[in-house]
C-alpha cells in the first residue's frame, strides 16, 4: 500500500518559488515517501523531528533548501508537507 503525499497551500506556494533543480529534488522525494512511508533514512540529510514530523536537506549550500513534512494522524497513510523552502526559515 502506498502513502499518499500532500502540500499545504503555503507549502504548494513555496515549492513554485524555488529553483527548478530543488524542485525536482522535492518530487523525487515525495515520490520516495509515496512508494516507501515517511521514513527515509537512505536520503542524505534526513532527520526525524519528533514521533510524525520529519525533515530532510534538499540542497545543501548556500542557500539550504529543506523540506518539513508530518504523518497525519486519523487519516490513512497521509504525508502533509508542510514546508518546502530555505533551511534560515524552516519551522524546526
Amino acid at each position: 500500500m502506498t502513502w499518499k503525499v500532500k502540500f499545504t497551500g503555503k507549502a504548494q506556494k513555496q515549492k513554485e518559488k524555488l529553483p527548478v533543480k530543488v524542485q525536482l529534488i522535492l518530487y523525487d522525494l515525495a515520490r520516495d515517501i509515496e512508494m516507501s512511508g515517511p521514513v527515509r533514512g537512505d536520503w542524505p540529510n534526513y532527520s526525524k523531528l519528533s514521533d510524525s514530523e520529519h525533515h530532510c536537506h534538499l540542497k545543501k549550500g548556500n542557500p539550504t533548501y529543506v523540506a518539513v513534512w508530518r504523518e497525519v494522524k486519523n487519516e490513512i497513510r497521509l504525508i502533509e508537507v508542510i514546508y518546502a523552502g530555505s533551511h534560515e526559515k524552516a519551522p524546526y
